[in-house]
């Protein structure tokens, strides 16, 4: 099927067209569907990485969005039960130029489609995603629905009606519901090879309380290789929640939605942590809650920043890191208040990767330290953070 043209919808649905993507401004791209079928209606954003597409289909950050891939060759290495972040709380579709091909991994115990069927999401292939990244970086991020329908029966005044009435991610608090209920001790480490993820080796550990704003298990498995013992608590613990574990340090996770929103609970928690000279450490939705806190203010960004190549300067030395994001939001450099410092700035559009507060064990980053997928430059914050707690 000839990849549709964001900028001339077609008049008619063409023959064979199992899948569509309807924007909010009346905009039809027809295509393949596969995965899931149904419909979903979220904001439209796009992901450069080459690698990686189990992880980011299952990190919550990306709740409430549609991700499209610019990589054309999606699923060819299938899907297993190891490179799963969160389950289903991720992404609720993705776009891709080709339909997945059969894999070649000796790792794949199942093909994308299949894996997505079963997790809940929905496929979209056949689109000019080059066109479609073009419209979002012009553009902004459109709201839209993506459908996938086996008979090929679409109701477009429906799916239109779905796109339209959608209030978009502005504003929206999501972490609540992305993030675990319950509080309970984490274990696993590092990934390798032949041997899985790794257990904790015993002994004293300084004791890390993360608070789950929509967090990816390979945070917490990075904390633990840096030498962490770690407990989860919901994103909406209180502070006397949090400090009844005693931790040596906590950790604000990464998560979805607007940081405005979901600061009305997280915001006094962290503040009443910095008044105690708790040390933190914050990735992404929490690097935002922390500048919140700190009395910087947070923005909705045009197209946000999605892809494992993302140049990252560090203010102290200038070095560059190249990094793996996903972030729609960012914190406003300018409005940072005195005794809060900058420490990396993304080095695509100077946005603000990365704070310090004066006088205090208390830093975020923008991007992920972690990766999953991307690149390891950036592991040294969690040694950085842990190796503080004494």
């Amino acid at each position: 099927m000839a990849p549709a043209n964001p900028s001339a919808a077609p008049a008619a649905q063409p023959s064979g067209a199992t899948g569509v993507l309807v924007l909010a401004d009346g905009t039809i791209l027809w295509g393949v569907g596969y995965g899931a079928s149904g419909a979903a209606v979220g904001e439209i954003c796009f992901n450069t990485s080459m690698t990686g597409y189990q992880e980011i289909l299952t990190d919550p950050s990306y709740a409430g969005q549609i991700v499209t891939f610019t990589f054309p060759h999606i699923g060819n290495v299938g899907a297993n039960p190891e490179d799963m972040e969160r389950g289903v709380h991720g992404a609720l579709g993705a776009i891709t130029r080709e339909l997945p091909t059969q894999p070649s991994n000796f790792r794949s115990v199942q093909t994308l489609p299949e894996w997505m069927a079963e997790q809940g999401v929905i496929g979209l292939a056949g689109i000019d995603t080059r066109a479609l990244t073009r419209r979002i970086r012009d553009a902004g991020a459109p709201n839209g629905v993506i459908a996938h329908s086996p008979d090929g029966k679409f109701d477009i005044d429906e799916l239109l009606a779905m796109a339209r009435g959608w209030a978009g991610l502005e504003g929206m608090d999501l972490a609540k519901a992305v993030s675990r209920t319950d509080t309970g001790d984490w274990t696993g480490g590092a990934w390798t090879l032949g041997h899985g993820y790794a257990t904790e080796d015993g002994g004293e550990r300084p004791h890390v309380v993360a608070i789950d704003y929509g967090a990816k298990d390979n945070i917490f498995r990075n904390l633990v290789k840096a030498g962490a013992r770690v407990t989860v608590v919901p994103a909406t613990a209180s502070l006397e929640e949090v400090l009844s574990h005693k931790p040596a340090g906590v950790f604000l996770s990464n998560g979805p939605g607007d940081p405005a929103a979901t600061g009305d609970y997280a915001v006094p928690v962290i503040q009443g942590l910095l008044e105690r000279d708790v040390p933190i450490f914050g990735i992404c939705l929490g690097h935002q809650m922390l500048g919140l806190a700190a009395g910087a203010k947070t923005v909705k960004m045009h197209q946000g920043h999605r892809g494992a190549n993302h140049p990252v300067q560090r203010a102290e030395d200038g070095v560059v890191e190249i990094t793996s994001m996903n972030h729609g939001f960012a914190v406003d450099a300018s409005t940072l208040p005195a005794g809060v410092v900058e420490t990396h700035k993304s080095l695509f559009d100077g946005s603000n990767c990365g704070i310090a507060i004066t006088g205090k064990n208390a830093f975020s980053v923008q991007y992920h330290p972690e990766a999953s997928p991307g690149p390891q430059d950036s592991f040294y914050l969690f040694e950085k953070f842990v190796g503080g707690l004494g």
